[in-house]
């Protein structure tokens, strides 16, 4: 079950959560190789980080779950964001260069259906960054935070499912190193956990960061699939008859 679009936006403006994107920017920026107009999109809730990278993009989308709700973004601009289903990406075949997953592969109804549809939409040579929680890290488990909802994976079963869905994995890399805590004396010594953690500790991290190459095999016909999934608004007023529309016959 995906979390709801407040519950995330609230988080990533609380201290825990701004020191939480900080730590994720610096690791996606260790493995991130820029590429010239890059068409880009973020899958989940990816626009913290997306706002870092769409700089140097020809564009760049936010696709957000059904499951999760949408918001308007980039602030001030004209939107780029789409309520989506993971399964069914409203694009043409290898239509973009990247696709940047975060809060989104843990909530997945099917994991392997929606890394195949990622794989459709990348071009050849295209790269999928992956952002999940780490199942032996300590963030999994608290419930505070949106990385201890969903489903949290190791780096092996992480790398098992990208070769099962014509992925190569490429360059991997950890973030949240520190406590999950809201104390503030603790969150001062952020910087401090996250640099003897990568040390001491990089396979306790809060996340697993890892960039995967789409792989190319001798194209197999298959049958077109027909959607099945409709879009249903949360609040559907519908109104009551009066007698004003003659709905409510006179007596």
């Amino acid at each position: 079950m995906h979390v709801d679009i407040v519950d995330l936006r609230q988080f990533y403006h609380s201290p825990l959560g701004r020191m939480a994107e900080q730590s994720i920017v610096m690791a996606l920026s260790s493995l991130w190789t820029r590429l010239p107009e890059e068409r880009l999109v973020g899958l989940g809730y990816a626009v913290p980080y997306l706002d870092r990278f769409r700089a140097d993009t020809e564009r760049t989308f936010a696709f957000m779950p059904a499951g999760q709700g949408a918001v308007n973004w980039p602030v001030g601009e004209r939107s780029a964001t789409a309520l989506v289903f993971d399964e069914e990406l409203p694009l043409p075949d290898s239509s973009v260069d990247r696709v940047l997953m975060a809060h989104s592969l843990e909530f997945a109804e099917n994991p392997r259906e929606t890394l195949k549809e990622i794989w459709r939409v990348l071009a050849p040579g295209g790269r999928l960054v992956i952002v999940v929680p780490n199942r032996r890290g300590v963030w999994a488990r608290m419930e505070h935070t949106p990385f201890g909802s969903g489903r949290p994976y190791s780096r092996g079963q992480l790398t098992l499912l990208l070769r099962e869905t014509n992925f190569t994995p490429g360059v991997t890399s950890e973030a949240l190193l520190f406590p999950p805590s809201m104390i503030r004396p603790v969150l001062r010594l952020r910087r401090q956990f996250e640099r003897i953690g990568r040390m001491l500790w990089p396979a306790f991290s809060g996340v697993i960061i890892v960039e995967a190459q789409k792989r190319l095999y001798q194209g197999l016909p298959v049958t077109a699939r027909a959607s099945r999934r409709v879009f249903s608004p949360v609040l559907a007023p519908q109104g009551i008859p009066t007698t004003r529309n003659g709905a409510i016959p006179k007596p």
